[in-house]
């Protein structure tokens, strides 16, 4: 295949909108922490607050990902940042009213949490729509997306929250309901996707079953799933009491606090930057490897720490290796799986990667009470170092270019098919 030099106008709308939401969560997902830590100290109160936007992804992950395979994805998309924006207003009526408490937290950050499925899985599955599965296009796709997710959520949006927290409780969540909307406009405005093939329908289970069964039967794809999975328990459990780390033990206030997310958005955009670069030059295999040795030094060097200069450099190095892996395993993952199953294989493989960080936030709640704010920090190096063995055996170059090359066979073939029917068909129609 191809790749064209120039992006489709509908990725630039799908690039103006996740700016939009990126920019919205940002400044929310700064400003909960910090109004959960003004209603409890309890880091085990606060680790659920955490858990509860995570957890639709265990008990929904799968369900949603079947549903998006056979709605319109597109559709889907601007629904669901409609519905958002009206939930987080509703939020802000239930703030005015005097219904603040950490249970309105834990609901607000669940409800938003099973959004985010049919939000997430659909425009992963949308984008190698528009882009015909070209996997340069895609890589460079994923590395603007989280680029500027990395610009916005993390460098403009946490300083952001954080002054609009002093400035007012709901001024955070009337500036994400804001994003959502705008967002939900701009996806309204793209072309309709193309009508799916009837086929027959099996139960949302059956469905669901199928995708996660694609995604075990190859061994690449369960290596790309199981690395995040190892990686989210273990920044889950130092992101769930990261507030009161910095108040506590690096004494930092909310601005301080915010200054430090914004060089982990830095770090990040960093690492979405070099991804294509890393990929060419050590092959994605090879790059996958250096960036998870990359996360285990940066989350050990956070908890060893008293320095609030060292723990942000550490907060960088580990967002740019995150950035860079999740461009390369996204861009990987969208080109080798077929688009029936897009929905579905995306859903089951971030099941696997964020249904691990429910749990790592209460562990990280529980360590941080029995073992100190440090605890999570050390001990989540240590899951971090498996994630490098997984690379080094289950995601190698050899591996990642057996399968790319696979997949474009199989998809030229589809094509000639495809070509081949509808030739079939003209010439049905004209000897009628």
């Amino acid at each position: 295949m191809t790749s064209k030099t120039a992006m489709p106008k509908a990725f630039q709308r799908v690039w103006l909108a996740s700016g939009a939401s990126s920019f919205g969560d940002g400044v929310y997902l700064t400003a909960l922490p910090l109004l959960a830590a003004s209603l409890t100290r309890d880091p085990v109160l606060l680790s659920v607050v955490s858990a509860a936007a995570l957890l639709p992804w265990l008990l929904f992950g799968l369900i949603g990902g079947a549903l998006v395979d056979r709605w319109d994805r597109r559709r889907t998309m601007w629904i669901t940042d409609a519905a958002r924006g009206a939930l987080l207003l509703a939020a802000v009526a239930g703030v005015a009213a005097g219904w603040l408490g950490v249970p309105l937290l834990i609901a607000l950050a669940f409800l938003l949490g099973i959004g985010q499925i049919l939000f997430d899985t659909a425009a992963t599955s949308y984008l190698p729509e528009i882009l015909n599965r070209d996997q340069t296009l895609l890589r460079r796709a994923n590395a603007r997306l989280r680029g500027t997710m990395d610009v916005l959520d993390g460098f403009a949006g946490p300083p952001a929250g954080a002054a609009l927290f002093t400035m007012g409780r709901t001024f955070p969540l009337i500036t994400n309901a804001v994003s959502f909307l705008f967002s939900s406009l701009v996806i309204r405005s793209l072309p309709a996707s193309p009508p799916k093939p009837r086929v027959a329908k099996n139960s949302l289970l059956k469905d669901a079953r199928a995708g996660a069964a694609y995604l075990f039967r190859d061994p690449l794809l369960l290596g790309l799933s199981l690395r995040p999975a190892l990686g989210n328990f273990a920044f889950s459990a130092g992101a769930a009491v990261f507030v009161l780390f910095a108040q506590e033990e690096l004494h930092l206030g909310p601005v301080g606090y915010g200054i430090l997310l914004t060089s982990e958005a830095l770090g990040g955009l960093l690492g979405s930057v070099l991804s294509g670069w890393l990929g060419k030059r050590l092959g994605t295999g090879g790059a996958l490897i250096l960036t998870a040795a990359l996360l285990t030094a940066a989350q050990a060097s956070i908890g060893l720490t008293d320095s609030a200069v060292v723990v942000g450099v550490g907060m960088a190095l580990r967002a740019a290796g995150l950035g860079a892996t999740i461009v390369l395993a996204s861009s990987v993952r969208q080109s080798i799986v077929p688009d029936e199953l897009m929905g579905r294989v995306s859903a089951a493989s971030r099941l696997m990667a964020l249904g691990t960080a429910p749990v790592g936030a209460l562990f990280g709640g529980w360590l941080a009470t029995v073992g100190g704010l440090r605890a999570p920090y050390l001990i989540g190096s240590v899951f971090l170092a498996l994630s490098t063995l997984l690379s080094l055996t289950m995601t190698s170059n050899r591996k990642v270019e057996a399968a790319l090359e696979k997949a474009r066979l199989s998809h030229e073939t589809s094509a000639e098919s495809k070509a081949g029917s509808e030739s079939g068909d003209q010439a049905a129609t004209l000897a009628t």
